[in-house]
């Protein structure tokens, strides 16, 4: 089996793969000083609770934008699945065309997503990743990866808003029933969620002009579900897309 480690700004995906088949898939917290010896005993006791062995991985794969985490990482693979993991480094070794400025530069998280999306949807194809940042990814109909757009994320923006303002505090980010909030709460959540639905619906269309064919639009992340709500260009949602890029990515590497 395959073990998938996923590393984002705020949340780490850890997924198990048995050949093509995501078996099982968690959402954690990231959190930059866990020593090996946590990452460890908990990845373990998540394997535990779905019944799969640490004898059973044969293999880790790493996706990860978070540099510090990198070492203390590789030293738990070795120590508790005896294997040296394969680590996305993107412009080296992921099966993606590139025509940016400097395909090196671009995140593991974005390419894993553009990987799955173009095996997955097809090109032209646009994934929006709502994260630490709402990035948006594009591949063309050549099936090359061509950039996009980063935006502070929904959570990021909410709360360096009620970091700036004394009077205003957190609201769960949820559609208001209505655009115009009649308190404080349903105002935040207007300026929020549906100003980020505008923020996405206005970029995805003019990423649409420049690219040519029928563009599909995939969601990903921790808000993409909640986002399809309000943002109409998103037409699917898929939660476990950047575990799929990242499997795709090392059953290429493997050969």
């Amino acid at each position: 089996m395959l073990l998938l480690l996923e590393v984002g700004n705020t949340n780490t995906g850890v997924g198990v793969a048995d050949g093509s088949r995501l078996v099982a898939s968690w959402r954690l917290t990231s959190r930059r000083e866990q020593t090996p010896d946590e990452y460890g005993v908990f990845i373990q006791g998540l394997l535990a609770s779905r019944g799969i062995a640490p004898g059973q991985v044969s293999a880790v794969a790493i996706s990860n934008v978070v540099p510090p985490v990198q070492q203390t990482l590789e030293w738990m693979c070795e120590g508790y699945f005896g294997v040296r993991p394969f680590t996305v480094q993107p412009g080296v070794n992921v099966p993606l065309a590139f025509s940016v400025d400097n395909p090196r530069e671009v995140g593991a998280d974005r390419v894993c997503n553009a990987v799955a999306a173009l095996a997955l949807y097809g090109a032209p194809v646009i994934v929006v990743d709502f994260g630490t940042a709402t990035n948006f990814d594009c591949v063309n109909e050549r099936g090359e990866f061509v950039g996009g757009a980063i935006a502070p994320g929904l959570a990021t923006a909410a709360e360096a808003l009620i970091s700036r303002a004394a009077r205003l505090s957190r609201v769960e980010l949820v559609a208001p029933p209505t655009a115009i909030g009649r308190n404080t709460g349903t105002n935040i959540q207007s300026g929020v969620v549906l100003g980020y639905a505008g923020l996405v619906d206005g970029l995805i269309q003019r990423m649409r002009r420049e690219l040519s064919g029928d563009v599909k639009v995939v969601g990903t992340g921790g808000l993409a579900a909640q986002m399809r709500e309000v943002a109409a260009s998103i037409q699917t949602v898929n939660p476990n897309l950047r575990l799929e890029g990242l499997r795709m990515i090392w059953e290429h590497a493997r050969g």
